[in-house]
């Protein structure tokens, strides 16, 4: 693990520096919009505004780098990252933070995918499972972090603002430094998404409930805590209290997952969210009950992502995982943006415990959907023994179709060396 972050520090400083501005300002504006007198819809819509760009860039900055450039299309983006977090404090108006977030999504998604493809240029095909695990720790200890900036300065301030600004900016100095070569960008096949739903529906309908749970995690978190009066203080503990979740308990369902039945361990992980989101409805305005409702959410949700996606790769071909890994994040991308406005309904219409509802609505269709299936389709693997073979690869929130590619691949070389050794076995 030594080796893999000396080799690929640089890319990985980059990341974890992108990872804090962005965290930053998703968590800001919570705060700030509250400050302003936006409505709970309005903040709905800023932040569903973010995944609404983040969904258009996936999808259209492979084609940008593949006629002008990666470093042309990183520097580009870059500008226009820097240029709307600035403008926030400056233009204080729901239409034009809307505006503002779709350009910083679409921003963020295509940096990145020019640093994922960086970052995966850089690791050897020993070397990529490490650096991809580097890169989910990375990813998370920047959202971490950037909460904790939040007490560094007044949110009704300018600082707050410039400070992630800053830290984009200088997010791109170890990127384009690099002695790693500009990688190549190559085109993945497409899966239809009827041809994907009929494969594996639970991953299908998992993803597009996950979507919902992992936006509204990312972007009303922050809105809710506001409404029921949390200090700023308070505030950035508890959204770190999500994200610390995922970090410490992606390894051990990652564990579980790679040794019983995918299906059952889907739908323990989502009752225990739903679990999780009920100790927040019930503990009011208990600081403590609230921290440990968004440890176990975040840990359960964070979590189900890459479950979701290996218990997919278990009825695919190695040559269609790539395809249907696409699918899979289209279809929560399109979850994710309808999550914040739904939340935002319900948190006008009910009040601002209506967070923790449409949460644990969501884990609780997961779970009934998992049951469901299991009544009409028998587990890929009927030897128990069969499941130290499947590997679970650790994916994180907001990765690009780069990172997951990665990670399949890593799925493929695993499958071809299982098919090798059941050849070589004798019958």
């Amino acid at each position: 693990m030594v080796k893999v972050f000396l080799a690929s520090w640089a890319l990985l400083l980059g990341m974890l520096l992108l990872m804090i501005g962005n965290g930053l300002q998703g968590t800001l504006l919570g705060v700030r919009g509250e400050i302003e007198g936006f409505t709970t819809f309005e903040l709905s819509l800023v932040t569903s505004a973010y995944f609404v760009g983040f969904l258009g860039g996936s999808r259209l900055t492979p084609e940008a780098i593949r006629r002008v450039g990666h470093v042309r299309v990183f520097a580009a983006l870059a500008s226009f990252i820097s240029a709307a977090l600035i403008l926030y404090p400056a233009m204080t108006y729901s239409w034009a933070w809307i505006l503002l977030r779709v350009i910083i999504g679409f921003s963020f998604s295509g940096v990145y995918v020019t640093a994922e493809s960086w970052l995966n240029n850089a690791a050897s095909n020993e070397t990529r499972g490490k650096t991809l695990s580097l890169y989910m720790i990375v990813q998370m200890a920047g959202i971490v972090i950037a909460q904790q900036l939040l007490n560094v300065a007044d949110p009704a301030g300018y600082i707050l603002f410039v400070i992630p600004s800053v830290l984009v900016s200088l997010s791109f100095a170890p990127i384009l430094l690099s002695i790693v070569p500009t990688p190549a960008f190559g085109t993945t096949k497409n899966m239809s998404l009827r041809e994907l739903y009929t494969i594996s529906p639970t991953s299908f309908v998992g993803m597009i409930l996950l979507g919902g749970v992992f936006s509204a995690q990312f972007g009303m978190s922050a809105v809710y805590a506001s409404q029921i009066g949390m200090s700023v203080r308070e505030i950035s503990s508890f959204v770190s209290a999500i994200f610390v979740g995922a970090l410490v308990l992606q390894y051990p369902i990652g564990w579980l997952s790679d040794r019983m039945d995918r299906r059952v361990l889907i739908l323990a992980v989502s009752v225990a969210g739903a679990l999780g989101c009920a100790i927040g409805w019930f503990g009011g305005s208990n600081i403590y009950a609230l921290l440990l409702s968004a440890f176990i959410i975040g840990g359960m949700s964070n979590p189900l992502y890459s479950l979701l996606i290996a218990y997919a790769n278990d009825y695919l071909d190695a040559d269609d995982m790539a395809a249907a890994s696409g699918g899979l994040l289209f279809v929560n991308g399109l979850g994710a943006i309808a999550g914040p406005v739904l939340t935002g309904w319900m948190m006008t219409t009910i009040g601002a415990s209506a967070f923790w509802l449409f949460l644990a609505v969501l884990m609780v269709s997961i779970a009934a959907y998992a049951g469901y299936r299991m009544t009409q389709r028998p587990s890929a693997y009927a030897d128990e023994d069969d499941y130290d073979a499947v590997p679970y690869t650790n994916l994180g929130i907001g990765v690009t179709q780069v990172a997951v590619e990665a990670a399949q691949e890593l799925y493929v070389e695993a499958a071809e060396d299982m098919a090798d050794k059941d050849e070589d076995a004798p019958n």
